[in-house]
């Protein structure tokens, strides 16, 4: 019998992928068993099912740092997806690690933000009580929200490095090795998504006027370099030649020159960029919004139900979900200009004609 195409490239990926990576005919596999592609390795299929999903494409109108920017070169959520897609492809593929994996965890880790970016997500942790993380909120969209309930099925590899690829505002190489992927592909990602914010945000807060070149620390522009390119092909090319096989692991590392800049560079942002005068005036709108939307919800759960039919969602939810979850889950799945329509339709009063 004929090897199908799918197994033919499973056959590739031994002699192409490093001990370290994951062969896709190797995977742990999915919770819900399902007959393979004869086309497709599993890991491919998890790409394309996030690409297609309806959470994916919500994307384009949720913000990055900048509250629903109207200049056409700001990053957007899903902007911000397809650089960390690629500084994840460049890794990987300079690794010898399984580029498909790697490309279906950076495709798929931030399905779970809010609108508003940082702002929404900070918002919720506050008034849902079980706290709320959108790398959680990522998994739950890709097992239960997406398809109206089905969820996407994805492989446990996937799954694994879409819900520790977050670090928020902790170390960029954590203390505990359980925050890491099990898989090294997962890991990968965790460091492209630094790589990548570190890079759009400053061109953007730049770009925006909130901080100016002249500001840098000065080792940010003599090591990691005096723009954007340049910078980001430091770290990308730091990262790979600086990491090591240790006691039969591969280990990543920046050199200590880079990882210092890196870090001041993440200072710089955090003092200047994310808590500015002008980016926290508009994220404290924001909150008000969200909590205000979700404290209505509360109050009105036959809205609720007709609101998550519009958003193919209604089936998603067990009849014993309490509300709260269900509103968080809605408000999490909400679009920037979704969110501002809907305020404005709830309690923007409406003049007679």
């Amino acid at each position: 019998m004929s090897l199908t195409i799918r197994e033919k490239f499973e056959k590739r990926e031994d002699g192409f992928i490093s001990s370290f990576g994951v062969r896709a005919s190797c995977s742990q596999g999915r919770v819900r068993p399902e007959e393979s592609c004869p086309v497709r390795t599993v890991f491919q299929q998890d790409r394309d099912r996030i690409v297609f999903s309806n959470a994916f494409r919500r994307l384009k109108h949720k913000t990055q740092v900048f509250l629903s920017p109207m200049g056409d070169h700001y990053r957007t959520r899903l902007t911000h997806t397809l650089e960390v897609a690629e500084i994840t492809r460049t890794i990987s593929r300079a690794m010898r690690l399984n580029e498909d994996l790697a490309e279906a965890i950076a495709m798929g880790h931030d399905l779970g933000h809010t609108p508003f970016g940082h702002s929404g997500e900070a918002a919720l942790k506050e008034i849902y009580p079980p706290g709320f993380t959108h790398s959680d909120q990522s998994l739950r969209v890709v097992d239960i929200l997406e398809r109206n309930g089905k969820g996407l099925n994805l492989t446990l590899e996937v799954r694994d490095g879409i819900l520790k690829h977050s670090k928020g505002f902790g170390d960029i190489i954590p203390a505990d090795p359980g925050a890491m992927s099990f898989t090294v592909e997962g890991r990968v990602v965790r460091f492209a998504d630094v790589i990548a914010y570190l890079n759009h945000d400053l061109d953007d807060a730049i770009r925006s006027g909130v901080v100016t070149t002249d500001q840098m620390p000065e080792d940010c522009v003599e090591i990691l370099g005096k723009n954007h390119p340049r910078r980001a092909t430091t770290m990308i090319r730091d990262l790979i030649y600086s990491s090591r096989v240790v006691d039969g692991e591969l280990n990543f590392s920046f050199s200590e020159s880079v990882f210092s800049a890196m870090s001041n560079l993440r200072r710089f942002l955090i003092d200047n960029v994310y808590r500015s005068r002008q980016v926290h005036a508009e994220f404290v709108k924001a909150k008000k919004i969200i909590s205000e939307v979700y404290v209505y919800f509360l109050d009105h759960p036959e809205e609720l139900k007709i609101r998550l039919a519009s958003m193919e969602m209604a089936n998603a939810f067990a009849d014993d979900v309490p509300v709260e979850r269900v509103v968080c889950d809605y408000i999490a799945s909400m679009t920037d200009r979704y969110l501002l329509n809907l305020y404005n339709a709830i309690f923007v009063p409406k003049p007679l004609v």
